[in-house]
């Protein structure tokens, strides 16, 4: 059977919308004691029980509004007072949106692909590689992500893009990079980025601009060469300097939505 917290875990990582209530404390009588643990879903849905009846439908539909608002809430419930239930008692209930895992989408993986896994991995992101290259998803670096080894442009219109996704383009090939950016900027997504050097920045965005593949707007919006500057230059370094900059922009974010 599954669990509650397992559950919510494969909620938190799908993107699915929904919250987890918690039972904290109770006073007199009431149909499940403290600890009981349920979870709604956006659409009133329920997995789990803190009681059923009347109380359940209260704190499902108080669920309901605090997943659209996206916060959490201790809530106070009068069960013979406010719900008309004869155990006479009183329940106050924690609840709390389930906040998905950003989306981490890594396009190569190689060696600063690779290293930028294993950090990010510590972060809470939800991380998929794509590297169509034989073999390469066969180190054990790699099973703890999604791996796609598909031609990258066929894996880019079969994935799911969101405005919480994170895009980090690190191929072995300038031409490869080029391409999959254009193809992932119009894209939803939070954050896109492209390793490389200032030269190879400026001649792709001269040519993305001569050949009309990105406006200036779009071109504008991509961090390149990506990551926090310091003097990263192992693999190693190169992705703690790539991470940084993603967990900086995702700060950014929370902070204007809080």
């Amino acid at each position: 059977m599954q669990t509650i917290f397992s559950k919510a875990e494969e909620i938190r990582n799908s993107g699915i919308r929904a919250a987890i209530c918690i039972v904290i404390e109770t006073r007199g009588s009431t149909p499940r004691k403290q600890g009981s643990k349920m979870i709604v879903y956006a659409d009133g849905t329920i997995f789990g029980s803190i009681g059923g009846g009347s109380v359940e439908k209260e704190v499902a539909e108080k669920t309901v509004e605090l997943i659209a608002l996206g916060k959490p809430e201790r809530c106070s419930f009068n069960l013979e007072q406010d719900l008309g239930m004869h155990c006479g008692g009183f329940m106050d209930v924690y609840i709390e949106p389930i906040n998905p895992s950003q989306k981490l989408y890594i396009f190569g993986a190689g060696h600063i692909g690779k290293a930028l896994v294993h950090f990010a991995q510590e972060f809470d992101f939800s991380i998929t590689v794509f590297d169509p290259r034989d073999g390469i998803f066969d180190d054990p670096a790699f099973a703890g992500c999604t791996c796609i080894g598909k031609d990258y442009f066929e894996a880019i219109e079969e994935a799911s893009f969101d405005d919480k996704t994170y895009i980090v383009i690190v191929t072995p090939k300038h031409v490869f990079d080029e391409e999959i950016l254009v193809k992932v900027t119009r894209k939803p997504h939070a954050y896109v980025g492209m390793i490389g050097s200032r030269r190879k920045v400026e001649q792709a965005t001269k040519r993305f601009l001569d050949e009309n593949l990105l406006t200036s707007e779009e071109i504008e919006s991509i961090d390149m060469p990506m990551g926090i500057k310091f003097n990263a230059q192992t693999p190693q370094e190169i992705a703690i300097s790539l991470l940084a900059k993603l967990i900086d922009v995702r700060n950014h974010v929370s902070n204007n939505n809080s």
